[in-house]
């Protein structure tokens, strides 16, 4: 089972995107700020990781993992709330693997992550 971790300061999103990403079959956990999302993946290295750009340290941290053992496979989706292009690029320059529009709903995810909980 692929691991997944969601890095959001909101309670709702973490709790509505570890409900449909659990149900896509993939093990999610959850961190509030990211401080707490790299002492996880210090513990264990997710496969994905979502992480909220509106976030305190959301570049450091994907600069962080990205600078980790392993931190190179990890894929890592920027989650923005506007198509705002400096952000983008900031997230792009920092090593996302690419970006989700905010909020996400199932439709979405099932979109994005839908066939690659099984692909693993």
């Amino acid at each position: 089972m692929q691991r997944f971790m969601i890095t959001d300061t909101s309670d709702v999103v973490r709790k509505v995107g570890k409900r449909i990403l659990s149900e896509l079959d993939f093990l999610v956990s959850e961190a509030g700020d990211a401080r707490e999302a790299l002492a996880r993946c210090q513990a264990e290295i997710p496969d994905y990781l979502i992480v909220d750009a509106g976030m305190e340290g959301a570049l450091e941290l994907i600069a962080s993992i990205r600078a980790m053992p392993n931190g190179k496979e990890v894929k890592i989706y920027y989650c923005v709330i506007e198509a705002d292009l400096r952000k983008l690029m900031a997230g792009k320059r920092a090593g996302a693997t690419d970006f989700l529009l905010k909020p996400f709903d199932r439709k979405i995810l099932t979109a994005v992550f839908g066939n690659r909980a099984i692909a693993a």
